[in-house]
């Protein structure tokens, strides 16, 4: 029992010390290009981030103008390319970068690097190595784009995957599917939201409501039943509205979205602390789940789309955050059910881990809805 005590903490302590932004973090865009020995492409860098880390506003009023990031290119461009690296079959490639242009996504406006390539050969493995804002932002993701043998790869770099090889020679639809079903798990373990609303779910899920009051299940049975109904309605409710927001039948405003998935989170925690949908809590999933399926389209659209294998993609995105999720229901809920009765569940995990999940998620909220920056 101590261990699961130890665990639990352990789990408690990671999810307190999860980042107060979550769900658009610092991301770049890779795209590039296998054409023989010679790859193009281009590398969309967020100018707040290159701004904090060389520095862009000169005048230091806060606003970036377009004289200002002109004037610092050649500093941009040293910078991304150290960097980053290709590799053919083991043998450095050359990178080259041109004159940038400035291009806006849904979070600002973004520098973009036009890359050009030269390998000593066609490349059979691509390697990459990948370290941008490595030492400022754990947290950053580079989201890579790769056309090769006619058909097109993802992967998310960043410093928890630095470096990846790509054997080109390999294309095939079935590695096309992995690729993105991969994509999918683990977009749902960094996707600190999607996983307090989980959580949110879940923490009830070895309780009963009796008497006006949480009470320890009598068995396992009962709570694997409700996590069975909790995890297919959420799972039914964002496959609707991922694939019509991929397919484009529905589209929404991001910063809307993200407002409401942190909002859902909110409810969901505080429906523990104040049950009103504690025999229902299925409903609450399907619910909110509809909303959480447009933040995975937005992830998806952000990783590109092959418009060959659309359907492929789609499938294999949404199966691996099903696995993804799959995985953290199996970690929690054994614990959890071991724990149950115990007071350090009860009031520590159970009340105390709603409450700080309404805390963040409530700083989610307010940042997402207004624009802010809270920390």
């Amino acid at each position: 029992m101590s261990r699961l005590v130890g665990i639990v903490l352990v789990a408690l302590a990671a999810l307190l010390g999860a980042p107060a932004r979550a769900h658009k973090p610092s991301d770049s865009y890779l795209t590039l290009a296998v054409d023989g020995e010679r790859i193009e492409g281009h590398w969309d860098i967020a100018l707040r981030d290159l701004d904090f880390a060389i520095g862009l506003d000169a005048d230091g009023d806060g606003r970036l103008t377009w004289g200002e990031v002109r004037a610092h290119h050649a500093d941009i461009a040293a910078y991304a390319s150290a960097r980053l690296a290709v590799q053919s079959d083991g043998q450095p490639c050359t990178l080259a970068i041109g004159e940038q242009l400035v291009d806006r996504h849904t979070d600002g406006a973004y520098s973009v690097l036009p890359l050009q390539v030269t390998c000593p050969r066609a490349p059979e493995r691509l390697g990459l190595s990948y370290r941008l804002f490595a030492d400022l932002d754990p947290q950053h993701r580079g989201l890579l784009q790769l056309q090769a043998q006619g058909l097109t790869r993802t992967a998310i770099l960043g410093p928890q995957a630095p470096t990846q090889t790509f054997v080109l020679t390999e294309a095939s639809r079935w590695r096309q599917f992995l690729d993105y079903g991969r994509e999918g798990v683990w977009h749902i373990w960094i996707g600190y939201d999607h996983i307090l609303f989980l959580l949110s779910l879940l923490l009830p899920a070895v309780l009963a409501w009796r008497d006006a009051r949480w009470r320890p299940a009598e068995g396992f049975r009962e709570g694997l039943l409700d996590v069975v109904r909790i995890v297919t309605s959420f799972t039914v409710a964002h496959s609707i509205t991922l694939s019509l927001a991929t397919l484009g039948v529905i589209s929404l405003p991001s910063r809307w979205v993200e407002s409401a998935i942190a909002a859902s989170v909110v409810l969901a925690a505080l429906n523990n602390l104040f049950p009103v949908f504690h025999g229902r809590r299925w409903m609450v999933a399907f619910g909110f789940g509809l909303i959480h399926g447009f933040g995975f389209a937005s992830v998806l659209a952000d990783l590109g789309l092959p418009q060959g294998a659309l359907l492929l993609a789609l499938v294999g995105f949404n199966l691996g955050v099903e696995v993804g999720q799959l995985a953290i229901v199996s970690v929690f809920l054994p614990i959890a059910f071991g724990l149950r009765r115990s007071w350090f569940y009860r009031r520590l995990v159970f009340v105390g881990g709603s409450v700080a999940i309404v805390l963040v998620a409530g700083i989610w909220l307010v940042e997402r809805a207004f624009n802010l920056q809270v920390f």
